[in-house]
């Protein structure tokens, strides 16, 4: 069974300014998630279901019309602040959804393969989803075994601003032991520092420093269906735990650290000669317009990408 790729769109780039998901930043004006979704085309990927609010979703549509229709099949849904187990209310004070895992389980009426996750503002390179796709296809339907692809630290970081990145420990076989957030990790601009990355907290103080060596979550998981059901019950724990909290993040690593400690789940970090690259601030986009010219120019991707 080909897998399916599930794009979470739904955020709107508060420190960006504006609906990154659609930034024309590619030679032919296209956005990072068209050559995201090329190399799906290419890794196997057979579908795709963007996950996005209600209030962008007709931009969403608009943007990728017409593209790749006839390559794979597509579906929308929405993301909602409201859509929450039976018997928990949203705080009156909360504006946003709750999270990445809640954004999975928006799509949970159209799941029925295994599929892969990705975020709609970030480039995650065609090595690392043909990985994704290759291990999704092998997968028992209904097994727990699910993986995530893992990249170093110090490749995922924005000159502009610290950023929030999952570190990941894993065993000499490559199973997960545990992912930890940490909401603000940045370089650290001192001379003769051995540690380059450093994570701060709200004052800016150094809480810890890393070789920047260490494996990262960039939000590309796998998962079969078996894990809408896991994912729902860990959603009303959360909220039991967290939903009076209006920031309150419902996150997929927050979700798959509470299965691998109940034994209820596995996940394995799989290696891949992977670039990764995105756009948190404004000022990341004219890298990024750099690095996919220079692709194009290589030849890694036609222009314009969609012919």
């Amino acid at each position: 069974m080909k897998p399916t790729l599930l794009v979470l769109a739904a955020g709107m780039g508060s420190r960006y300014g504006g609906v990154k998901q659609i930034d024309p930043v590619g030679p032919s004006g296209e956005a990072i998630i068209d050559f995201s979704i090329y190399d799906a085309i290419q890794a196997g990927f057979d579908r795709v279901i963007f996950v996005v609010r209600q209030e962008i979703q007709e931009d969403v549509r608009e943007f990728f019309r017409g593209k790749f229709d006839d390559r794979l099949r597509i579906d929308f849904v929405n993301q909602d602040l409201q859509d929450v187990p039976k018997g928990f209310e949203v705080p009156s004070e909360r504006g946003k959804p709750w999270g990445t895992a809640q954004a999975v389980l928006a799509a949970r009426k159209r799941i029925d393969a295994p599929f892969a996750v990705i975020n709609g503002d970030d480039f995650y390179g065609r090595p690392a989803l043909v990985a994704m796709a290759d291990y999704l296809q092998a997968c028992p339907a209904d097994g727990t075994d699910y993986a995530m692809v893992g990249y170093r630290l110090d490749r995922t970081l924005s000159e502009h601003g610290t950023v929030s990145r999952g570190i990941v420990a894993a065993t000499d076989e490559g199973w997960m032991t545990a992912i930890k957030e940490h909401p603000r990790l940045g370089w650290e601009r001192q001379k003769g520092v051995d540690y380059p990355v450093a994570s701060y907290n709200d004052d800016q103080a150094i809480l810890a420093r890393f070789t920047g060596e260490e494996p990262v979550s960039m939000n590309l998981f796998g998962f079969t269906p078996a894990a809408i059901d896991q994912l729902r019950t860990q959603f009303a724990r959360f909220l039991e735990d967290r939903g009076d909290d209006p920031k309150a993040e419902f996150y997929i690593p927050y979700a798959v650290s509470r299965l691998i400690q109940a034994s209820e789940a596995r996940m394995k970090v799989l290696k891949a000669d992977s670039e990764w690259f995105g756009v948190t601030y404004q000022e990341d986009r004219p890298a990024v317009v750099a690095r996919l010219a220079a692709l194009t120019q290589a030849k890694e991707y036609p222009k314009p990408l969609w012919q």
